[in-house]
């Protein structure tokens, strides 16, 4: 049984999961609409991914007999500025995510509720994988710089990025 504290704490964990795939879907349409079709269809899926991260968080909690709770969303932004930009409000929103879960994982301990702390630690390890995935990306901006044809082979490349969805949520 999941505690109310427990219980409050991945609930706020499941709406930021929800928020950081609006943010993601966002980002996949402004991308969209500037013309890069790569840099869209990866977030996209990243967006999908957030989404899978929410419900598994979901079921979690309702099969530990919790009642996990669908809130209201931030409205994400509908404009960028730059790639450069948008990647590296990826990479932040993501070390943020980082610390929420890392906060969530202390609160398991406190509580000692060692089953969650071990589901948790599947997020911890996607966590580690975003993040150096961001990173990357943004090194890779960073080596093109302003050159625009550097930014189309990006477009192409980043296509070949291959996100892991993480397990199915039944």
């Amino acid at each position: 049984m999941v505690s109310d504290i427990i219980e409050k704490a991945l609930n706020h964990q499941i709406r930021i999961e929800a928020e950081s795939s609006q943010i993601y879907l966002a980002m996949a349409s402004w991308a969209e609409v500037q013309g890069f079709e790569g840099v869209a269809s990866f977030m996209y899926a990243h967006s999908d991914e957030e989404r899978m991260h929410m419900l598994k968080l979901v079921k979690f909690v309702n099969e530990r007999g919790g009642h996990a709770e669908v809130s209201d969303l931030t409205k994400p932004p509908v404009s960028f500025g730059s790639f450069k930009e948008m990647f590296q409000k990826l990479f932040d929103h993501e070390v943020m995510v980082s610390q929420k879960i890392n906060e969530l994982v202390d609160i398991t301990l406190k509580e000692k509720d060692y089953a969650t702390h071990n589901f948790l630690q599947w997020y911890v390890a996607e966590q580690i994988e975003e993040e150096a995935l961001a990173r990357t990306i943004l090194d890779k901006i960073n080596l093109i710089g302003d050159d625009k044809g550097g930014l189309y082979l990006f477009d192409n490349d980043v296509k070949l990025l291959v996100t892991n969805p993480g397990p199915e949520v039944e």
